[in-house]
């Protein structure tokens, strides 16, 4: 079970570096790359913690939204919180910033395929389904 959780950690942590490198609205100010891994794994944590307590909460709340939209709305939904975790990133030090609402929804997008591709993975052979 931890080794699970720790994959899909990691895994966020991937699709986080991902979406920093390929867009360039979503950047790092560090000037090396050991200090960049520093910070993608900080923002991975301020992720998983967003994820796990507001997103249900977001979810909830736009549900009748993401209903309407076909669940379309649920892209809107992962820019806001990428753009919530920039904010709460830069109160807590970590130089990861999200410039514009352009950027969070690409990489909203980007952290969810590169997630969903990741977690496949992990999620393979030998995994009990009950």
């Amino acid at each position: 079970m931890f080794v699970r959780f720790l994959a899909r950690f990691f895994a966020s942590a991937a699709a986080l570096a991902v979406a920093t490198y390929v867009l360039p609205g979503i950047r790092t100010d560090a000037a090396d790359r050991p200090e960049k891994i520093w910070i993608v794994l900080g923002v991975a944590v301020i992720f998983g913690i967003v994820n796990a307590v507001v997103k249900p909460l977001f979810k909830f709340i736009t549900t009748p939204i993401i209903f309407i939209t076909l669940g379309l709305f649920l892209l809107v939904v992962n820019a806001v919180l990428l753009m919530l975790v920039a904010w709460i990133a830069a109160k807590v030090g970590l130089a990861w910033y999200v410039d514009d609402w352009g950027s969070a929804f690409l990489g909203g997008l980007i952290v969810s395929v590169v997630s969903f591709i990741l977690n496949a993975f992990i999620n393979k052979k030998g995994t009990d389904h009950r």
